[in-house]
């Protein structure tokens, strides 16, 4: 968990979310990558929000979620909003 939470944006929360879906280390979380990291990390939790996926993305960029451009924000936007019309 450790390693998890050296990376920016991840806390302790979004850390135990990450390894309740799979997600062990930042090797992981680049492999999978933000998008489907969410998705095994919204089958579990329901409420999972469109800045946890900004916060994965930036995880995996290292920068502050705030800091991801905006091209990257409007295709990871595109993916929530589909997500949502999908159910998942």
């Amino acid at each position: 968990m450790k390693d998890l939470m050296a990376l920016p944006n991840i806390g302790k929360v979004l850390a135990q979310k990450l390894i309740q879906a799979g997600i062990e280390t930042p090797q992981d979380l680049a492999q999978q990558g933000s998008q489907a990291a969410f998705a095994a990390i919204k089958a579990q939790d329901p409420t999972a929000c469109i800045q946890l996926l900004y916060s994965l993305e930036g995880a995996i960029e290292n920068c502050p979620y705030q800091k991801l451009p905006a091209d990257k924000k409007q295709v990871l936007k595109a993916y929530f909003k589909a997500c949502a019309v999908l159910g998942t």
